[in-house]
This record gives C-alpha cells, sequence and structure tokens, in this order.
C-alpha cells in the first residue's frame, strides 16, 4: 500500500510517496480528478529495482496550488524544481492525462533530465475534439456550478472508472476528498488554459527526442485516440500502443499499462552516468 508525505516546493506542500531510494529513478504524475493513489493498482508491481516517486501535481489531488502553477508550461516548469527538491538527477516519467502536456513541455525545456517518457489520455491538440465531461470542463463560462456540485461531480466521474476490481474504499473516499470544496472548479484551470497551451506546446515536439511511449486507450471516449496519433506523427522518438480500456487506462487496465511501462523502462534504461 502506498504511505505518503509531503515536501515543500516553491512554497507549496506537495504530497508525495516513493519506494525505497535505489535503482533509477521514476516519477509518477497524478492524474485528474485522481490523485497519486491511482497507481497504487501497479506500484509493487513497477517497484521492482526502480525508486518510484508518485506525486500529486499542484493544485491536484492533496497538493496545494496556485493560480500561476495551474497550467501545463507552469506545471512542467514545476516539475523541475520539484525533481531538485527530491533529489531526482534524471528519471523516467509516467505521466497519464494531464500529465501528458505537463511532461512534453519539461522534456522539451530540459532533455537532460529525462530517461523516458511514458504519457496519454491527456489533450494533446486544441484543434482535435475532446468529449464530455472535459469538453464542458474546458469551454463552460461559468464555473458556479461546479464550485457548488463537487460531491456530485466526483461521484459521477468515479462511478465511470472500471478497474479489474471495484476502487478500494479508502482510494475513492481520497479522490472524492481531494476535489472537496472548491478544489475541484479550482483545479479546472489547468485544462482550461489547453486552447493557448497546446498551441504552444504543438511547435515543440518535433525536438524533443527524449523517447516517448503514448499510450492511447482503444475506448476512451473522453480524449480520443487521435490525441495520441497526433502526438505520434510529431514525436521523433515515440511509439503509440492502444490498450482494450476506457480512459482511466492506469486503473481499468493496471497489469496492460504496468508491462507496457516496464518494457519501454527496460528498453531505456539510463547511461552509466545517469541513475
Amino acid at each position: 500500500m502506498i504511505t505518503t508525505k509531503t515536501i515543500t516546493v516553491d512554497g507549496l506542500t506537495v504530497r508525495y510517496a516513493e519506494t525505497e531510494p535505489r535503482g533509477p529513478h521514476a516519477l509518477l504524475l497524478s492524474p485528474w480528478p485522481e490523485s497519486l493513489y491511482a497507481f497504487e493498482p501497479m506500484w509493487e508491481e513497477l517497484a521492482g529495482g526502480v525508486h518510484l516517486v508518485a506525486v500529486d501535481l499542484p493544485g491536484f489531488g492533496r497538493s496545494q496550488g496556485r493560480p500561476d502553477v495551474l497550467t501545463p508550461r507552469a506545471t512542467g516548469a514545476f516539475m523541475l524544481r520539484l525533481m531538485d527538491a527530491l533529489g531526482l538527477d534524471q528519471t523516467h516519467v509516467v505521466g497519464p492525462d494531464v500529465g501528458t502536456s505537463a511532461s512534453l513541455f519539461a522534456a522539451a525545456s530540459r532533455p537532460e533530465r529525462f530517461h523516458s517518457l511514458v504519457i496519454g489520455g491527456g489533450a494533446a491538440s486544441a484543434s482535435l475534439e475532446i468529449g464530455e465531461p472535459l469538453a464542458a470542463w474546458v469551454r463552460d463560462p461559468d464555473l458556479t456550478w461546479y464550485e457548488r456540485n463537487a460531491p456530485e461531480i466526483m461521484r459521477m466521474t468515479l462511478d465511470n472508472i472500471y478497474p479489474a476490481t471495484p476502487l478500494p474504499e479508502h482510494v475513492r473516499e481520497d479522490y472524492t476528498a481531494s476535489y472537496a470544496g472548491l478544489r475541484f472548479a479550482e483545479s479546472m484551470q489547468y485544462v482550461r488554459t489547453y486552447p493557448t497551451e497546446l498551441d504552444a506546446l504543438e511547435p515543440l515536439l518535433p525536438a524533443i527526442r527524449t523517447p516517448v511511449r503514448i499510450i492511447a486507450p482503444a475506448k476512451d471516449l473522453v480524449v480520443p485516440r487521435a490525441h495520441g496519433e497526433f502526438l505520434a506523427t510529431r514525436l521523433p522518438n515515440s511509439t503509440l500502443d492502444v490498450v482494450d480500456a476506457g480512459h482511466f487506462a492506469w486503473e481499468e487496465a493496471p497489469k496492460a499499462y504496468a508491462s507496457l511501462v516496464l518494457n519501454w523502462w527496460d528498453r531505456h534504461q539510463p547511461t552509466e552516468t545517469g541513475r
């Protein structure tokens, strides 16, 4: 089971969990509207010989947020500061969902800090369609309804996760508590910047040489497979893999997801000079 702790980075309290510091580092970025507990079903499988660090990105899960860090570009920059604070000199990154764009911004900025990326399930292009409810979350002009109805939003969202076994109660409670009160509406700022942020990301993609595995859920109606294909045609050192799952593939098909992650790490081992 995951045990969490906190660290202060750039004035924000960030929640994270880690295994024993042995082997190369692997940074796991929380999806939304979940938390680092999304990785619990594959935690033990991924931990063999790797120093796992799972983190709630700022404004997500139980980590403090701030408007100036709730964009993909700013979160990518925050990732680098967090890596410095945790002593992660070079690392693999697993960044599903909202972690997709943040990871790519970080790799474009500081490619030497990353062994590899595993991403997918996050919007990649402002010109491609996204499904509901994400489309409404990005475009609705008034957030009042979201501020008032966070419990109902979380109930409906979590009911759409179909893992091999039901969500453990402590995980469901953590997700719900993570976005209670105004937290959900505040976290929406991140995806509401997609129209401009993804346009800024697109010209950076061809220069990203970090090995990238893109995992596209075949049944994802929220972020269609076309977003993964968009990235695969522009990232020069990438591969696209389709898994038989819906949007929450990391929880719906954790064994298949973990297998793809471990295979990617095996194929992209750190050099002698890196961890």
